[in-house]
């Protein structure tokens, strides 16, 4: 029997998002390296392995959780509008001199937004990617507003 040549069957990006949607339904977003690890564990059927081996206590939550704890997946605060504007005003300015009171302004809204504590510094590339990172959150922030 011969095959059909021919042009492949379009797919439309509607289709694909109500497939991954429905893929994703129920799944809870992940918190921690310990959610990731646990859902590649269910997946692959180690999960199972573990529980006929080791019993129902096997210790996997517990370890779920401190992994959570030691890796947390970090989610950018929303930024109010006085941090906004300091960045705004910075990265208008096209400067590539970082004075201490911008420096301790831009670490004020990087430590806010991205939940960290990062200490003032002057290390050029922790400043690359801290400015690297305050870049993409403002233009996340300015293309919203465009």
């Amino acid at each position: 029997m011969e095959k059909k040549r021919g042009r492949k069957p379009k797919l439309k990006l509607q289709d694909v998002k109500e497939f991954v949607d429905g893929q994703l339904e129920g799944v809870k977003p992940s918190k921690g390296l310990g959610d990731t690890l646990e859902k590649v564990f269910e997946a692959t059927g180690v999960a199972k392995a573990v529980k006929w081996l080791a019993g129902e206590d096997c210790g996997c939550d517990k370890r779920k959780e401190k992994l959570n704890q030691l890796f947390p997946y970090r989610k950018a605060n929303c930024l109010t509008e006085v941090e906004f504007s300091v960045l705004d005003n910075y990265f208008k300015r096209h400067s590539v001199e970082i004075t201490p009171s911008d420096q301790y302004a831009l670490l004020q809204v990087y430590n806010r937004a991205l939940n960290l504590r990062q200490e003032p510094t002057s290390c050029s590339s922790c400043w690359r990617d801290i400015m690297m990172n305050l870049r993409n959150l403002y233009n996340t922030y300015d293309d919203a507003n465009s």
